[in-house]
């Protein structure tokens, strides 16, 4: 798995995306998170009493409901984590899209990109209710991820409206793949919320469609582009190859997704969900991306 000017930048920077991921995740997290519900069972309503039964040096607990499961425990800090990943993604979009709209070239451009902004806090909301719905903190949630893309965005300073359009079609788009991988490992009412989340795609589509014109309008601009498509993959990627290596939890959703949907197609062979798997994936989701757009990725 590789893509043009890919490999050297994702290889040298993973410590230094983990080291910063580490940081942010000293935040307490909640006490009150609930267990899945057993087969036919229910999820705790909010609020449920709840003991507190792990704890680690980073300030870090989980709680659980009376009868639960170690497993039980762990995969209800996984879906958290993930509910708490995509909500802080939503809120950076949010910042994205408002600057975006103030830097656009033309009133038509400004009033779109402002409706998708609103659009990034609504389906944010979205996923705060989730999570308050399951017992977590909202707020300690996003407060675990605040700065995972500090590093990602210091690296990837557009130089103009056009990158900027990019650099949100691009990095967007590999973080809603990732969630993709990961979706099936979850409950179906959090994956519902997921999905309806990442399958919001209105402003991606507006990006394309801008990019596609600029493209074909004028080829140095398409070149420069193509150019900074590579760039930004490779640093999306190593965005990932930390969350992966911080957020274990991660990791095990998308093997429990990957052992359902096996499990869902006789015959199927469960494939291995390693990090390199994970990335193959995403780069090629990410081939295909560049592809709609006429640039060679």
């Amino acid at each position: 798995m590789s893509s043009p000017g890919r490999d050297a930048r994702v290889v040298s920077r993973p410590r230094d995306y983990a080291d910063r991921v580490s940081q942010t995740t000293n935040e307490p997290r909640d006490a009150s998170v609930q267990p899945d519900p057993a087969p036919g069972g229910a999820v705790p309503a909010p609020g449920t009493p709840v003991v507190d039964t792990a704890g680690s040096s980073a300030g870090t607990s989980a709680g659980t409901a009376a009868g639960a499961t170690s497993d039980d425990v762990q995969r209800a800090e996984d879906r958290l984590d993930l509910l708490g990943l995509l909500a802080y993604t939503e809120l950076t979009s949010f910042a994205r899209l408002a600057a975006s709209s103030e830097q656009a070239p033309a009133v038509r451009e400004r009033l779109e990109l402002a409706r998708y902004a609103a659009r990034a806090v609504q389906r944010q909301g979205q996923v705060l209710a989730r999570i308050a719905e399951l017992g977590g903190d909202p707020t300690a949630r996003i407060a675990g991820f605040d700065g995972i893309y500090d590093d990602y965005e210091a690296r990837t300073t557009p130089s103009t409206w056009w990158e900027g359009l990019l650099k949100g079609y691009v990095g967007h788009g590999i973080v809603d793949d990732f969630c993709r991988l990961a979706v099936d490992g979850l409950d179906e009412a959090s994956r519902a919320v997921v999905l309806e989340v990442v399958l919001d795609s209105e402003a991606d589509e507006s990006a394309a469609d801008e990019l596609l014109r600029a493209a074909q309008a004028d080829a140095a601009v398409a070149s420069r582009l193509a150019l900074w498509g590579r760039r930004l993959v490779g640093e999306s990627l190593g965005v990932v190859q930390a969350l992966l290596a911080s957020r274990p939890g991660l990791a095990r959703l998308i093997a429990a997704g990957a052992a359902r949907d096996a499990a869902e197609r006789p015959g199927a062979v469960q494939p291995r969900t390693d990090q390199a798997w994970v990335l193959s994936r995403l780069t090629a989701e990410h081939t295909r991306r560049m592809g709609r757009l006429g640039l060679a990725a």
